[in-house]
Formats: structure tokens, C-alpha cells, sequence
């Protein structure tokens, strides 16, 4: 049976492509392009698309309504969309509206792509996974950036990767674009993994190696 799925466009903004958040990894000169493929890829599969907003308060450094770096990047921007979603915390679901159109629109499945990996990214597919609905996140359609603070430094590279393996361990299929674009047309689901075969896997690929 063919999933109802939804594409869900996180936080496309001008902030992480000139503003007080670069994305680092995957280049943008790739994620960019690829999410708008996925947008029209969604839109010509009858696919609806959500695209979402963040909002940070007033005295924010980044994301304050009406500034350059609050708007929508074209890529996303100028494409039709079905819904929009104004947030202000991490995940799409908090303070807004997406549970609701989910369930009046008989969706099962949400497509996440978008900024940033390891924030409302993380935080929307943790979410819909505890919501019981199918996840799916386009790792060359996001990106992550580096941090370093009292817990210590992790580069965009490392942010991203580990987010994309645990996600596929078990909240969410961890797709390419191309990927994803090709499974519009099947009807069998995304392979989606599980914390136990994962670990298996790591502990023999680490006896074979010792």
C-alpha cells in the first residue's frame, strides 16, 4: 500500500546562506538545489508540500522577523507550496498547526529536508517517530554546522553523519534525494533500520578489523 506522504521544508532561510549561520556541511551548493528538486519532484507526484519558518524574539541574533536573514531563500520561497508553518521552538510540531493538517490531509508519512540536521530537524523526526507516523530524512537535502561548547567540539561533518546514523537506526529511512524521487513511484517503504542490527553490525565490523 503506497504511503500519503508530506514534504516537510524546515526552515529554508536566509540565515544559514548569508547570515549569522553558515551551514557547513553537506556544501549548501548541493542540499540547496537538492531540496528544490525535491520540491518539485513532491509537487509533480501529487505530493504536498509544508514549508516552515522560524522565528526567534526580538533581541535574537538570528531569525528576527523581517529581517534578511528571517526571510525564505528563493530556492524554497518562490516555489508553490501547499501549507506554511510559522514556528518558534525546535520542532514543527510545537505551538503550531501540522498535527492537525496531518490528520485532515490522511497523512502517514513525513519527508523531512531542510536546517538544521541536528536541531528542528532532529527535534521534527524525533517527534513524528513518538507520533507513530512513517519518517523519512533526505541527508543531501540538510545540513549541520560546528560547535564547540563546555561539552566539548564537533565539526558539521561529524554532526550530521552521526544525526543521519541514528535516525536511520530507527526513527527515521535516511535517503539521497535521487533516492527518495525514485521511491515516489513504489510501493515499498524505505528499508529502516533497528538499534539492535545496527550494533551488530558496528561490534562485527569491529572484530573483523582487529
Amino acid at each position: 500500500m503506497s504511503r500519503k506522504r508530506a514534504l516537510i521544508v524546515v526552515d529554508v532561510q536566509n540565515e544559514y546562506f548569508s547570515g549569522g549561520l553558515l551551514i557547513e556541511h553537506p556544501p549548501v551548493s548541493q542540499t540547496l538545489p537538492n531540496i528544490g528538486r525535491a520540491m518539485d519532484a513532491a509537487r509533480a507526484a501529487g505530493v504536498p508540500v509544508v514549508v516552515v519558518q522560524n522565528t526567534a524574539p526580538a533581541d535574537a541574533p538570528v531569525f528576527v522577523k523581517g529581517t534578511p536573514g528571517w526571510e525564505l531563500e528563493p530556492t524554497v520561497g518562490a516555489r508553490p507550496r501547499e501549507h506554511y508553518i510559522e514556528k518558534n521552538l525546535p520542532s514543527v510540531f510545537t505551538g503550531t498547526d501540522l498535527k492537525d493538517w496531518i490528520a485532515r490531509n490522511g497523512i502517514d508519512t513525513l519527508t523531512i529536508v531542510g536546517y538544521m540536521t541536528h536541531n528542528c530537524d532532529a527535534s521534527t523526526v524525533l517527534e513524528a517517530a513518538h507520533l507513530q507516523l512513517n519518517v523519512e530524512f533526505l541527508h543531501d537535502a540538510s545540513g549541520s554546522l560546528s560547535y564547540e561548547n563546555s561539552a566539548g567540539a564537533a565539526s558539521a561533518e561529524e554532526i550530521h553523519r552521526v544525526f543521519s546514523v541514528v535516525f536511520q537506526s530507527r526513527f527515521a529511512a535516511v535517503l539521497g534525494t535521487d533516492e527518495w524521487i525514485a521511491a515516489l513511484g513504489e510501493e515499498a517503504a524505505p528499508y529502516l533500520d533497528n538499534p539492535y542490527a545496527s550494533n551488530q553490525r558496528a561490534l562485527a565490523r569491529r572484530r573483523a578489523a582487529a
